[in-house]
């Protein structure tokens, strides 16, 4: 109940009180003569009370059920719940009280719930100001440098990194100088030394194109591979859901490439041989911890001659402790058949060798081991990381090297290790023909709907080869690339092709914050899942989740699957833009969806 204010105005506040009460009272009104469920319902009530199950059977047709099971309304999350990561949930590690080392970081990594305790609501978007920022957003490339503090209301950062030029507040918007805990002065002065102390042409980091992928570990709210992107370098900004808690989602909402994740004790979600540089600046990261173990997965992801830059006091310290550090790290990558490239001031960077030779030629018994022979570098979903080191296929090691083109041609280059997943040149051909010309469907249908700077944040959540991702070069995005964690390793040439992405099961949620990504392609996405017998309706939330309002959905599949996914959007407060049919000898349609503003005020939820 709405309480006047204590101004001597009574008639003032009567009229608000009567104008609340007519609000309350249509709104309830509205949804029950539509559903015999509150909309307004919080918490963990299932959307299975609504007739809705994860068993669904393997025939489309038959699995899509009727409409009667079609809910009109779907529950709203509670407030608290409105930055709510499913598989990174601190709550639901203290409720199911999982026990985890802390010591190796399994805190940090995924644990998702069983269907029985998914929340299965709608997060309700940021209250008050935030709403109108959302729809006016700062654009890129200025987010890079700003962005609405109501979106994030997250300043603890601004006030524990005040001296290292993180992020500072500034009215109404959170401003990102470009520092960093060991980049003070901003990333572009730090990153233009690393490439002079490479000896890169014009101290150009991306090396005349031939380095691209970047991993930045521990990268804070990602300044570093922000400032990367104009060089034509992208990186996957890696960070954990820890003590800094936003810091990924300031990456996002700036409109940079980052992901949720942590070297603990799992492979990371990307293939080996997948960043010609790795960047570590006072990531706080034990390396030696486990015999190196975090090191090997490093070694695991780096190409060919690829780069580990190191920034920390280990590196240049002379007290006793960070001495032995040092000795101990040395002694190990030396072992590991690294070399220092070059080593100034603050800053080590090492290189990996070009062939397995160096490999060969160490003596019985050095650790860390070669890994067996049957062990694939490439399988990563919920796979232990190993502590050996993986040698060069044989084409690598004659080829002294990735055999990659340089960038951007890099991008429309079949790569050598096509070979690897029973792929011609002629289908890598064929497939970026055809995905050049649905991508241009895409965007004629969108028509005035989208302007140059609508979209920034693109995830293609079948992305195959990453021909989709390619077909968008010529505009301002980025795109996560998102590989199913059970079909062909097509996510290395997703890299080798100069882009970026990351294993995922979509019956599990993604690992990310709510309201980060401006655009949803998901081509077959619901036939893979209701193939492996999991809830499309979950799926559903879950891209609800991800989305910006007003950011758009593309569901490219089935027909059949097409038309179950439309009878959702007045629940989940999304409209089509427009349906058509494709032409590919096969029953498929294409659905474009925009989900809509809904405004909340405490108790009142109002769909646009």
């Amino acid at each position: 109940m709405t309480r006047g204010r204590a101004n001597g105005n009574s008639r003032k506040g009567l009229v608000t009180i009567v104008l609340v009460l007519v609000i309350i009272g249509a709104f309830f009104y509205f949804y029950s003569q539509s559903s015999d469920s509150s909309p307004i319902e919080y918490g963990n009530k299932s959307l299975r009370h609504f007739g809705l199950g994860g068993n669904q059977d393997a025939d489309e047709s038959s699995s899509i059920g009727e409409d009667s099971a079609i809910p009109k309304t779907i529950p709203v999350c509670d407030d608290r719940l409105s930055e709510l990561i499913p598989c990174l949930d601190r709550n639901l590690i203290y409720q199911t009280r999982l026990k985890l080392d802390l010591s190796l970081m399994e805190h940090y990594e995924r644990h998702c719930p069983i269907p029985e305790r998914r929340y299965n609501c709608l997060i309700p978007p940021p209250p008050g100001q935030a709403l109108l920022q959302i729809l006016t957003p700062i654009k890129w490339p200025k987010s890079r440098d700003q962005v609405w503090k109501a979106n994030i209301p997250h300043t603890h950062l601004a006030t524990e990194k005040s001296d290292q030029n993180w992020m500072v507040v500034k009215g109404e918007k959170i401003v990102f100088p470009g520092g960093g805990t060991h980049f003070h002065y901003g990333a572009d002065k730090y990153i233009a030394n690393i490439a002079n102390m490479l000896n890169f042409p014009n101290n150009n980091i991306n090396n005349g194109g031939k380095l691209r992928a970047v991993l930045d570990v521990g990268c804070g709210v990602a300044s570093f591979g922000g400032y990367l992107l104009s060089s034509n370098v992208i990186a996957m900004s890696l960070a954990p859901n820890d003590v800094h808690q936003n810091q990924i989602q300031f990456a996002l909402e700036r409109g940079i490439p980052a992901y949720l994740g942590v070297l603990g004790t799992l492979r990371l979600p990307y293939p080996s041989r997948s960043f010609e540089l790795a960047h570590c600046s006072r990531c706080r990261i034990d390396w030696l911890q486990r015999d190196g173990i975090l090191l090997h997965e490093l070694d695991r992801l780096l190409r060919p001659g690829g780069y580990f830059a190191y920034s920390s006091p280990e590196a240049y310290a002379q007290d006793e402790e960070d001495r032995r550090i040092w000795r101990e790290m040395s002694a190990l990558v030396e072992r590991m058949c690294w070399k220092i490239a070059a080593k100034r001031n603050q800053t080590v960077i090492w290189v990996k060798p070009l062939t397995n030779n160096c490999y060969l030629k160490r003596e019985h018994g050095t650790q860390p081991p070669l890994c067996r022979s049957d062990d694939d570098p490439d399988a990563v979903w919920g796979v232990k990381m190993k502590a050996c080191i993986s040698r060069y296929s044989d084409q690598m090691h004659k080829a002294k090297g990735s055999g990659l083109a340089p960038w951007p041609a890099r991008l429309t280059t079949p790569p050598p290790r096509l070979a690897e997943i029973d792929y011609s040149t002629e289908m890598f051909e064929k497939d970026m023909e055809v995905w050049q010309q649905q991508v241009h469907n895409y965007w004629s249908k969108l028509g005035n709907k989208i302007k140059p700077d609508t979209i920034r944040n693109v995830m293609d959540m079948k992305a195959n080869l990453g021909s989709f991702a390619a077909a968008l070069k010529d505009k301002d995005v980025w795109v996560m690339n998102v590989v199913p964690e059970n079909g062909p390793n097509t996510l290395k040439i997703i890299y080798d092709r100069g882009l970026i992405g990351t294993v995922h099961n979509w019956c599990e949620a993604f690992s990310t914050y709510p309201r980060t990504y401006d655009l949803l392609h998901a081509w077959t996405v619901f036939s893979d899942i209701i193939k492996k017998e999991c809830s499309p309706e979950d799926l559903l939330i879950e891209m609800d989740r991800i989305l910006r309002p007003k950011g758009f959905i593309i569901v490219h599949d089935k027909r059949s699957v097409v038309e179950f996914i439309k009878k959702y959007l007045p629940a989940l407060h999304w409209e089509a833009v427009t349906m058509y049919d494709i032409d590919e000898g096969e029953d498929n349609a294409v659905l474009i969806i925009q989900k809509k503003m809904w405004l909340t005020s405490d108790s009142i939820r109002v769909s646009e």
